[in-house]
């Protein structure tokens, strides 16, 4: 079992603030697992509620009867299954003094978001747990976890081919049983030919006419198509960053899948090798990083931006917090070198710095202001915003 320190210690910091906290994440990423693990660790008074088990949907049946007298830590998993809750979470919330705390666990789905912010708006902090991290698994681990993905059971596999068995499954799983229950009335097959084509276009940008034709639908459909995906945590829309710097900026999205290891399951690249010598190779480590990076500065997703103009001047990662920016630029080689356009990035954005992730071990000084550092040294060598 990987110890999971740095979210085990941001959800603690969150509930010593909130009476409500919502962890969010795809299926299967480890919501249960980890808060178990700081209930374990907490040794204090807990229950639980798996939203999905008929016994605990029959102790629940009359909410307010059943958590009203509860004290310590309530947990209840797979909320978005309930959402009849969150009424009767606010009047519990606002008891003075607190009796207890609770932890919602479930996906970013649509429903819940609203039903949080419209029943729970300053009682409920959100906290997104994503796959496994380099810094968590080691950096001697960093080339399974590329592989593989961050989902704990298909890293932690005896195998290369387990690994593969369990990433075939989930997405079967997920896209047979899991979207219809967040309220997504789209024919699996549907969607995992619409998955399978975004894995071809990972790295790239959103065309929604093209999407459209392939699919023979609208634009607007095959948008719904990716919003859902997005909304499960499943795909990341990396937005375009642009500003008034006296050049044509592309304002189209970057698409990704978020977990290397589900795109890999679907371009059915279950080795190493596979992988290598598949032309989306560089994409994928490209994909990989920026939620290596992400995940390294604490960045939310708004704070998260590429930008690219219509001359080909363009920057892979832009995180903006406050008055910083500071970019990123990855390079799967292992000789990096400054190119005029991350001296146009560097000028027109007026970044704070300039970090070119690359393939090999040294990091070194490119430019003022710009800094060559090798992908295992990102769990340490990139600082804080």
């Amino acid at each position: 079992m990987i110890v999971r320190k740095q979210h085990l210690t941001a959800l603690e910091r969150l509930l010593g603030r909130f009476p409500v906290v919502a962890v969010l994440g795809a299926r299967q990423v480890g919501k249960t697992t980890l808060t178990r693990a700081w209930l374990g660790a907490a040794a204090r008074g807990r229950t639980l509620f798996d939203l999905e088990n008929p016994i605990d949907l029959a102790r629940i049946a009359d909410p307010m009867l059943a958590l009203e007298g509860l004290r310590g830590v309530v947990v209840l998993d797979e909320i978005q299954r309930r959402p009849e809750l969150f009424p009767v979470l606010r009047v519990l919330a606002d008891r003075r003094p607190v009796r207890a705390r609770f932890v919602l666990l479930g996906s970013a789905s649509p429903q819940m978001l609203r039903q949080g912010s419209e029943s729970l708006a300053g009682r409920i902090a959100y906290y997104e747990l994503p796959g496994l991290s380099v810094r968590e698994v080691g950096v001697r681990m960093g080339e399974r976890l590329w592989l593989r993905g961050g989902f704990p059971r298909a890293f932690l596999a005896r195998s290369d081919t387990q690994s593969m068995q369990w990433r075939q499954a989930f997405l079967r799983t997920f896209l047979e049983r899991d979207l219809p229950m967040l309220g997504v009335n789209i024919a699996a097959d549907t969607m995992r030919r619409f998955w399978t084509m975004l894995a071809h276009h990972h790295g790239q940008l959103w065309n929604a006419s093209e999407f459209g034709r392939s699919f023979g639908v609208a634009d607007t459909t095959v948008r719904g198509y990716l919003d859902k995906l997005t909304d499960a945590l499943v795909v990341r829309q990396l937005k375009p960053w642009h500003e008034n710097v006296g050049k044509r900026q592309v304002r189209s999205t970057r698409l990704y899948v978020r977990d290397s290891g589900l795109l890999h399951a679907l371009l059915n690249l279950p080795a190493k090798a596979d992988l290598e010598a598949h032309p989306k190779v560089g994409a994928s480590w490209e994909g990989f990083i920026i939620e290596q990076l992400m995940q390294q500065l604490e960045a939310r997703t708004d704070e998260c931006h590429f930008w690219r103009t219509h001359t080909d001047a363009e920057l892979d990662l832009l995180v903006v917090r406050g008055h910083r920016r500071v970019g990123f630029e990855i390079k799967r080689t292992t000789a990096p070198a400054l190119t005029p356009s991350m001296r146009s990035a560097l000028a027109d954005l007026k970044l704070d710095s300039l970090t070119v992730v690359h393939a090999g071990d040294a990091s070194f000084p490119l430019a003022a202001r710009v800094r060559a550092v090798g992908w295992r040294s990102i769990i340490g060598g990139i600082g804080k915003l």
